[in-house]
């Protein structure tokens, strides 16, 4: 079994154990799906560590490793160690707004290990108009850390 990190009720696995173009993925998961070609800014993931990592001098991209997207019906929130991580899917961060008040371009947050400080920040969910606490990391939201699934136009 590869390498990888589960938090507490995750809805994914990255399992950094794999090739970033999945060439050596030679089966599909018995639930869920595989996702690769994802790039993150403003930050790189340590495969040694399991969790988000300050980037290395001069790269602004890095390749995210292969995430096994596994979702979990009515899962607690998570409340350390993480960064609810944006996912886009160009570089603008920015589209039109749709009906739901998101993005045009906003695909999904993901919960990536921190390994750092959990802080507290109001959000307002969409899909319920209920405001609430998530746990985050001020460190990494600080850094507009981010994914994209392409960095072209």
């Amino acid at each position: 079994m590869p390498s990888s990190l589960l938090l507490p009720a995750q809805d994914f696995i990255v399992h950094d154990s794999f090739a970033l173009d999945a060439s050596d993925v030679d089966a599909r998961p018995t639930d869920g799906a595989y996702v690769y070609g994802m790039f993150l800014e403003g930050a790189r993931w340590d495969n040694v560590a399991h969790t988000l990592s300050d980037s290395n001098p001069k790269e602004l991209y890095v390749g995210m490793p292969v995430i096994h997207l596994s979702p979990v019906q009515n899962r607690p929130d998570v409340e350390e160690g993480i960064y609810r991580t944006p996912v886009y899917k160009t570089l603008t961060r920015a589209g039109l707004l749709s009906t739901t008040g998101h993005s045009t371009n906003f695909v999904m947050w993901l919960e990536l290990a921190s390994g750092t400080e959990t802080c507290w920040r109001k959000t307002l969910c969409s899909e319920t108009n209920r405001a609430g606490l998530f746990a985050d990391s001020e460190k990494y939201i600080k850094a507009g850390v981010a994914l994209f699934c392409s960095l072209r136009y």
